[in-house]
């Protein structure tokens, strides 16, 4: 019996590349037995990834944090996916984020939690990570570094520019991979 694919969409904006690298990362660790992901650019955004976005089972939001909050033009895409709010029409979804900023905090938890208060206006189902890493286990050095629960967070690396940490893109591979199981098993 062949079902129906289940799919994730990552709607993401990225200035520098580095959210960019987070959204693959996190798409390549939810591919698998009955997932597909999508990363949809909003600068690019079309009809047909409104579409994908409104036939996805799971959607997570990405974009960088600048100056202590989302990204402006990730602000219009949110504005503009609000017009399915009255008809509730991602009702249900399993719903979470990720950011990148250049410093551990930048003030990354303000841009997950305008996130997540979309989603919960939207009716969705958040979901964060849930990775434990160093310090509490010190042989995970790199897993989920800045200890964020509600929602992916990374850190651009100083050199070489345009990096992501490697911790950060194995921790959002594993990110990827709990939204696929998680998004199984609503759905099944």
């Amino acid at each position: 019996m062949t079902r129906t694919p289940l799919n994730i969409a990552l709607p993401y904006y990225s200035g520098a590349g580095h959210t960019a690298q987070i959204a693959k990362a996190i798409a390549e660790g939810a591919l698998g037995d009955g997932v597909v992901a999508h990363v949809l650019d909003v600068e690019t955004i079309c009809a047909a990834d409104w579409a994908t976005l409104d036939q996805a089972h799971a959607i997570l939001f990405g974009a960088p944090t600048y100056m202590g909050s989302v990204a402006a033009r990730y602000g219009a895409f949110l504005e503009e996916a609000g017009e399915r709010w009255m008809d509730l029409g991602w009702k249900d979804k399993i719903a979470g984020g990720f950011t990148v900023a250049t410093f551990p905090s930048g003030d990354k938890l303000a841009t997950l939690q305008r996130f997540s208060v979309f989603a919960a206006q939207m009716g969705m189902i958040w979901l964060g990570p849930a990775e434990i890493g160093a310090p509490v286990y010190p042989e995970r050095e790199g897993a989920n570094a800045d200890g964020s629960w509600l929602g992916l967070m990374a850190s651009s690396a100083r050199t070489p520019r345009g990096a992501v940490r490697a911790g950060d893109l194995e921790t959002a591979k594993r990110f990827g991979a709990r939204v696929a199981q998680m998004t199984i098993r609503f759905n099944s």
